[in-house]
């Protein structure tokens, strides 16, 4: 199969998740064999590439850095142009973090969706691990990558919980990528918004941009004012567990954590070759993992 890029190009914007800051990116057609590169025009055009080596942090959400230059929260649009096998594109983004949207890949893939991409002459270099590896973290978590001829994912989360239980999530290369993975949000427990606003982050958050699980009581009085401070009447918590906007899928916050895995993978370079193995993924993990097997082709 021959590369492809974007035939024109896309513009977004909107408040970053964590600086709360409002940026627009445009996201470009570029030549065969460029990647993804992110362009951060507020800085004199800085140039960062999406690859492992340029992770520099991984707190919520993944964050590149090159020099004095970094962008943050890539992972959704990284999941996105892999979900719809772009392989070289330019982002262009006004600061230092990508527009949070709806907390989705999801207005990413209604953009793409519009219209067919552009095959270039040079071909697309899979990326098969030369064996199989397994990298591992303090808190239980695991992936295992495994060669194979396409690129397939099993991933499970646990966060012992009694709103998300435990949620095992499929993906390979049959499925609609636009449908099924793109439109999950992303998601945080109510009892941790606090000290992550303590901390710095989740600064532009909100009911429109993520679920909120009540893993414990919440008294109406509560309700009754963050109702008052979000400007949202009669919250409230729903049957399964969460505030704000319903369910899209019984399984969503297991298909956001397939989400984010996707984006973080491609940093290992390109479109992977092997079928993966999840349990209690996260960016650090899945960085590591890009990682390993960029040290394995």
């Amino acid at each position: 199969m021959n590369q492809h890029t974007l035939n024109k190009t896309y513009s977004f914007e909107g408040r970053g998740l964590h600086t709360g800051k409002y940026v627009r990116i445009s996201v470009k057609p570029a030549p065969a064999n460029t990647g993804v590169v992110f362009v951060r025009t507020d800085l004199g055009n800085a140039r960062i590439e999406a690859r492992a080596r340029n992770v520099d942090m991984t707190r919520r959400s993944t964050r590149l850095g090159d020099g004095k230059a970094s962008v943050r929260t890539v992972e959704h649009l990284l999941s996105a142009l892999t979900g719809f096998g772009v392989d070289n594109a330019t982002v262009e983004v006004d600061g230092p973090e990508l527009p949070i949207l709806d907390g989705s890949a999801g207005p990413y893939a209604l953009a793409f969706s519009g219209d067919s991409l552009v095959e270039q002459e040079a071909e697309r270099a899979l990326l098969r691990p030369v064996r199989e590896f397994t990298v591992r973290n303090k808190y239980g978590g695991w992936i295992k990558v495994t060669p194979a001829e396409e690129f397939s994912i099993d991933l499970t989360i646990d966060f012992n919980s009694k709103v998300l239980g435990r949620q095992t999530v499929h993906y390979d290369e049959s499925m609609d990528y636009a449908s099924q993975i793109a439109p999950c949000r992303t998601f945080c427990f109510l009892h941790e918004i606090f000290p992550q606003l303590m901390l710095g982050m989740i600064r532009g958050g909100d009911l429109d941009n993520a679920l909120i699980a009540v893993e414990r009581p919440v008294s109406a009085f509560r309700l009754k004012l963050m109702s008052k401070c979000l400007g949202r009447p009669g919250l409230e918590v729903s049957p399964e567990g969460y505030i704000g906007r319903p369910l899209i899928f019984s399984d969503e916050c297991g298909r956001h954590k397939m989400l984010d895995l996707i984006g973080d993978l491609r940093l290992a370079g390109g479109f992977v070759a092997a079928h993966v193995e999840a349990f209690k993924p996260g960016h650090a993990l899945n960085t590591l993992a890009a990682k390993e097997l960029m040290n394995n082709l």
